[in-house]
């Protein structure tokens, strides 16, 4: 594309040389001729100490938020937000291709990515072809990758978007972070529907919000700043009024368990525990549709999850319940209360359960179905969200009748010393725990006593299939290491 052409998007009142671009980096090792270097200001590095480098690459053209020392044959543009021009080039650059589409961004604390790849299920089985990006990597057709963030960054978003255009995508479900809105990274993107989960404190820390209040206001940009056709909500939530009146002027859409008067209307939930698999019924009414809905997963969180869904179908695509209903019988998200029955009457559920609220909201679903004994690993992040420590093992100690404390992506910090934050909770009121720093030898443990009855928690890694030690990502899937534990020990099982 020509960069006249290119930085339209900008609207700049200065003559721009011509010359054809290919990419728009902001990061300067990849720079070359073709390229816009964006000059970002991140937690940890300043792009424009950066920018020399990339014209030393041959870059000519750069985007910044201060001036640059660089020679007259650069082309610099001064703006007070280089964020927001990343993200309005890279729309420019692909050719705006949310556009083309039906592309539906969901926002919350909680559920985003269940609803999400509910809804992508209940698409693609009604004949929408539908893609995902969020936590769980990015789906489409036969395509699956890894994504670093829920949420990417801007020029990863609009050429993913564009690269599903061009294969006859006709819908996307995005999961939009609180990060993501504060930094900018979906703007531009012109949404169909918006859809709002709930909110809990939550990524309250030096590189992520500094207060509830900001992580509450980045959350509302979805539906203050954005284009979109209508949004659904969660009526149910204590912040919901604030998220109804920043849609205000838009078409919206409710969902509750408590008030018969929302559009969407669950009623009649039941926890089911069926051949060592827990699941969840559920009856939604909406206007003169009635329709009993069975899923295979877990709790009343797993039922707005798919009120929301279920609403979204209906309201943007026209997909009557009773269709989406069938649909979701057969749903299965990764690392979201996924189950794996043990041979001895007992399972196993892992889920990304990494915060109090979420893992509350698990463990108290997990109570409806009487299990012999509650069982929970689970252990909290390093170098950051220290306050997540004791409030996760507060809730654990009072829910379990037995927990294993073991490392969860510790990073550079002493998994030891994130052990005893933990276990602090459970001195207090004197509940039983084991310790074991090493997450696989903790989880090989846990299994050895888990038994018939029981079912046993791994919080918190969830989808990952990693762990971060000191500055390495280390292989780790949690899913193998149950499977591969069972098939060496069936004995200890039968």
């Amino acid at each position: 594309m020509n960069a006249r052409v290119l930085f339209e998007a900008l609207a700049l009142p200065v003559e721009i040389p011509s010359k054809e671009i290919s990419f728009i980096t902001e990061d300067s090792r990849t720079a070359n001729e073709n390229a816009v270097f964006v000059c970002i200001k991140g937690a940890l590095a300043d792009g424009h100490k950066y920018a020399a480098s990339a014209y030393e690459r041959g870059c000519r053209f750069f985007v910044a938020e201060q001036k640059l020392p660089l020679p007259e044959d650069a082309f610099v543009w001064i703006t007070e937000n280089t964020r927001i021009a990343l993200a309005r080039l890279a729309c420019r650059l692909y050719d705006n291709p949310s556009s083309f589409m039906k592309v539906i961004g969901i926002t919350g604390t909680k559920g985003k990515t269940t609803t999400a790849q509910m809804l992508a299920h209940i698409l693609n089985q009604n004949g929408i072809a539908a893609g995902y990006i969020g936590t769980n990597g990015i789906s489409y057709g036969e395509i699956h990758q890894v994504t670093a963030n829920t949420t990417p960054d801007a020029v990863t978003l609009q050429k993913t978007l564009f690269e599903m255009k061009s294969t006859g995508i006709q819908a996307v479900i995005i999961e939009i972070s609180s990060q993501a809105l504060k930094q900018y990274r979906a703007d531009g993107t012109v949404f169909d529907t918006v859809i709002f989960t709930n909110l809990f404190t939550d990524h309250i820390g030096p590189h992520e919000h500094p207060d509830f209040e900001d992580y509450k206001e980045c959350k509302k940009r979805l539906f203050r700043d954005f284009s979109f056709k209508r949004a659904i909500l969660n009526a149910d939530d204590k912040l919901f009024e604030e998220f109804w009146n920043a849609s205000a002027t838009k078409s919206r859409s409710t969902c509750s368990s408590k008030d018969p008067s929302c559009g969407y209307y669950a009623e009649c939930i039941r926890s089911l525990f069926q051949n060592g698999m827990p699941s969840v019924s559920f009856t939604l009414w909406n206007e003169d549709e009635k329709q009993t809905c069975h899923l295979p997963l877990i709790g009343a969180p797993n039922v707005y999850n798919a009120m929301l869904a279920m609403a979204c179908a209906k309201e943007g695509f026209g997909i009557p319940l009773a269709l989406s209903a069938n649909a979701l019988a057969s749903v299965s998200v990764a690392g979201r209360s996924e189950c794996i029955p043990l041979p001895n009457g007992a399972c196993v559920i892992i889920d990304y359960a990494h915060n109090g609220e979420s893992l509350r909201a698990l463990l108290q679903g997990l109570r409806a179905y009487c299990p012999s004994r509650l069982l929970c690993l689970f252990g909290s992040v390093g170098d950051r969200t220290k306050g997540r420590r004791f409030e996760m093992g507060e809730v654990a100690a009072s829910l379990c009748d037995l927990s294993f404390l073991t490392s969860d992506n510790p990073g550079c910090e002493d998994p030891q010393r994130i052990l005893d934050d933990i276990a602090v909770a459970f001195e207090a009121v004197n509940a039983p725990y084991i310790r074991i720093a090493d997450r696989e030898k903790a989880i090989v443990e846990a299994l050895r006593q888990t038994k018939a009855g029981d079912i046993l928690v791994l919080a918190g890694k969830g989808h990952e299939t990693y762990q971060l030690i000191q500055n390495k990502k280390i292989p780790f899937s949690e899913k193998e290491i149950v499977e591969n534990t069972v098939k060496s020990n069936l004995i200890l099982f039968s």
